[in-house]
């Protein structure tokens, strides 16, 4: 797609499940490994990577994920945007991102949003904002509680803050049950928020484009563990074996897998299996029932479909960019 001219990056760690020995613990009582991945977000591509022990926290050190996940973005590319979880509310990755001249990526603003970690003293300005300073957000649909978002007139007391630099815009987020019940945690009310560098976008578009990086990266996470065996929880983990090295080239070929079959979908088959998971593909394509048959001393392949899905295959692959 030459004429894509926006890349959103969105990046997050997730657990994989591993019993072998040499698995480390980690943060949710398993042992495994806790990779972090990086994707373009409009092209569904995979762009950077880094395997990582089960005992690594998610907030630890993102900025190099992030760098070669921009480094590998083509020169066409003319607006630039990160989303992330609260892992990436680490302030080596923020100045980066806000520092127009950064090292080691595009020259330019790129706008982000991340969400932010609940510290004291930002949980304190939520809770002093005002009632007329809540606005209604809702996710599309009816829920059994109320959603509002405010602008938070905050300013981190870190010494990662520069006094010439553009503060940050805090967006708050609360979350009310309609009834007026409890959480399950025995909580009136729950406050979230998320730290980001557009300023003119209303709260709720932000949020919003926020969110969707769920039906991003969440969704490379889900693909990868649960259809290209990178680590199955219903059968204890697949990671093949017990050395790092070798767990972390099976995973990068479990994600180069995933980037093959964004291309196939993109650049051979129809329209309508573009977001097709390959659990359909494989039914579809990779796993066609066929028999062998001789007739007139030619040898023929007789495929249990039909002659409308058979021209597809057949034009599928005229497109693709292979050898004959």
């Amino acid at each position: 797609c030459p004429e894509q001219r926006i890349a959103t990056i969105d990046e997050d760690a997730t657990i994989h499940e591993s019993h072998k020995r040499e698995a480390l613990p980690h943060y949710e009582g398993g042992r495994g490994y806790q990779p972090m991945t990086a994707v373009w977000a409009e092209m569904n591509l995979v762009v950077a990577d880094q395997f990582r022990d089960g005992n690594v926290p998610a907030h630890y050190a993102p900025l190099p994920v992030a760098q070669a996940a921009f480094a590998a973005l083509p020169l066409s590319i003319l607006e630039y945007y990160f989303r992330g979880d609260s892992a990436c509310h680490e302030h080596g990755l923020i100045d980066w991102l806000r520092d127009s001249n950064r090292p080691n990526g595009p020259i330019g603003p790129i706008g982000f949003a991340i969400s932010a970690r609940m510290s004291s003293a930002l949980a304190v300005a939520i809770r002093a904002l005002q009632e007329t300073d809540w606005h209604p957000y809702t996710l599309g649909k009816p829920t059994d509680e109320l959603r509002e978002w405010a602008d938070v007139p905050f300013v981190p007391g870190e010494s990662s803050e520069h006094r010439d630099t553009q503060p940050l815009r805090y967006v708050a987020i609360r979350i009310r049950p309609r009834q007026g019940n409890l959480f399950l945690d025995g909580t009136e009310v729950r406050h979230f928020a998320i730290l980001s560098n557009l300023w003119d976008w209303n709260g709720a578009r932000l949020l919003q484009w926020h969110r969707e990086k769920a039906g991003t990266i969440e969704h490379v996470h889900d693909v990868v563990k649960n259809e290209l065996a990178g680590g199955l929880r219903a059968l204890r983990g697949v990671l093949p074996c017990g050395r790092f090295g070798a767990n972390a080239t099976w995973m990068r070929l479990v994600l180069l897998s995933y980037n093959l079959l964004t291309a196939l979908k993109r650049l051979a088959l129809p329209p309508e299996l573009l977001t097709a998971r390959p659990k359909r593909l494989r039914f579809l394509l990779f796993t066609l029932p066929g028999r062998l048959v001789t007739h007139a001393r030619k040898l023929c392949l007789r495929l249990a479909t039909s002659s409308e899905r058979l021209l597809q295959w057949i034009e599928a692959a005229r497109l693709l960019p292979a050898p004959a």
